[in-house]
């Protein structure tokens, strides 16, 4: 089994050029993963190669319940885990590259920009290595370079200064492929994609990558025991609104959600889906719903708006982020549902972002540029605070059995947020 995590020193160096790259060269045989609790790229990178993507978050979960969550999902021949940010960026927090690369054992390709460098490249490397000496880092590419002799200016210098690290190739500058495209989920043509792959892996070494059994598998001194909460199957019928305004689905959360309830169900508010009447708590996820082009889809489906709002009348409602705006009378001049009687507004900078924790210790994330009024703060309960118990502002908003949150959870390590879900759906 092949097994890697693609990391840098910093965001945007190219993990998502070489991520992508491999998981398409890999895409019969590959299940990708994704450090820490973002939602974009586990969506592009089941794009990319047809398989659902998962997401290891060592802050929001033990670290044997991340153990649990790659043995159970590591079911292909390749294993490709993406990091975020810098290779030891949000070890603070406990989730980071790092950290979750060394408890996994698994090694990481680590990508170093070459561009206008070449000795200080191995000095950058020198650093990375000694700063922790139980990294995983055991091998590297080397990225935005301009020619073959340029590549073997380092490469020898590397592998001078540092004969344990492997070497695997080089990404040449401005790609072809890449001059007129953008990098991201609106990227829908195989053919692109492919071309990427190609111009991305063709200075890189696979045999070696394969051949380089940099680490072994080994996490016998973690217990294999299933160590989440057990949850009693309920007999109620659960809907899911994910489409693309309520995108944000985390692949296990659909898993577990499908565990624990007797039915479930996806419905497409962008098709103006009906809610179906048995249906006894509705989920609705985060994702975007105040921007124009999200708000077009928004005002084309009102036979779906008129279900949802039916059907708060007398059952439950649980709701994250887009999913919160929705509930709410308006976000600036765009009227959404007014289940709930908050309004927002929508800011030119974030209000939120990271990992939080509600009153109740639930472990989350929130980022988001929306904020509520005056006025609606009056209704608000719930601080999300960056620490437990600390200082923060409010974050969560219920009327009935309808609630609605700025935090995005995973529900199968949040005992409470899940039995809620069945019972009730206050956090």
């Amino acid at each position: 089994m092949l097994q890697l995590c693609i990391s840098a020193i910093a965001s945007n160096q190219g993990k998502t050029i070489l991520t992508t790259a491999l998981l398409y060269h890999f895409r019969a045989s590959v299940r990708p993963f994704k450090i820490g609790p973002d939602f974009i790229d586990p969506q592009f990178h089941k794009q990319v190669c047809g398989m659902d993507s998962v997401n290891l978050d060592s802050f929001i979960m033990t670290k044997e319940q991340v153990v649990w969550m790659y043995n159970n999902y590591a079911d292909k021949e390749v294993s490709i885990l993406e990091g975020v940010m810098g290779f030891y960026d949000g070890d603070n927090k406990g989730c980071s590259a790092y950290s979750v690369s060394k408890l996994l054992n698994i090694p990481t390709i680590l990508l170093l920009d070459g561009g206008g460098s070449y000795i200080t490249v191995s000095a950058v490397l020198k650093g990375l290595l000694e700063y922790r000496n139980d990294n995983t880092i055991k091998a590297i590419v080397l990225n935005n370079l301009s020619s073959k002799m340029h590549f073997a200016l380092i490469q020898n210098q590397i592998e001078g200064d540092h004969p344990n690290i492997v070497v695997l190739g080089w990404i040449q500058k401005k790609l072809p492929a890449l001059s007129d495209t953008h990098l991201g989920l609106d990227l829908k043509d195989l053919s692109k994609i492919e071309q990427i792959s190609k111009e991305v892996l063709e200075h890189i070494d696979l045999e070696k990558l394969r051949r380089v059994r940099l680490l072994s598998h080994q996490n016998s001194q973690i217990s294999k025991k299933y160590p989440f909460p057990k949850i009693k199957k309920t007999d109620q019928k659960l809907a899911i609104i994910n489409d693309k305004n309520f995108s944000f689905l985390y692949h296990d959360n659909l898993n577990f959600l499908k565990e624990v309830f007797d039915e479930v169900i996806l419905v497409d508010s962008t098709k103006d889906e009906l809610i179906p009447n048995d249906c006894d708590i509705v989920y609705i996820c985060g994702g975007y719903v105040e921007t124009d082009e999200a708000y077009e889809r928004v005002k084309n489906s009102k036979r779906f708006k008129n279900s949802l709002i039916e059907h708060a009348k007398t059952k439950a409602i649980y709701a994250e982020c887009a999913g919160l705006l929705y509930l709410s009378n308006r976000v600036d001049d765009k009227v959404m549902s007014g289940i709930l009687d908050i309004e927002f507004t929508l800011d030119t900078r974030f209000n939120r972002l990271g990992y939080y924790y509600n009153e109740k210790g639930v472990k989350g994330h929130a980022f988001h540029y929306t904020k509520p009024t005056d006025k609606s703060l009056a209704s608000a309960f719930d601080i999300l605070s960056k620490t437990p118990n600390g200082k923060g502002n409010f974050g969560s908003w219920s009327k009935g059995n309808v609630f609605g949150t700025y935090l995005h959870s995973m529900f199968r390590g949040n005992f409470n947020l899940s039995k809620n879900l069945q019972e009730n759906p206050e956090l």
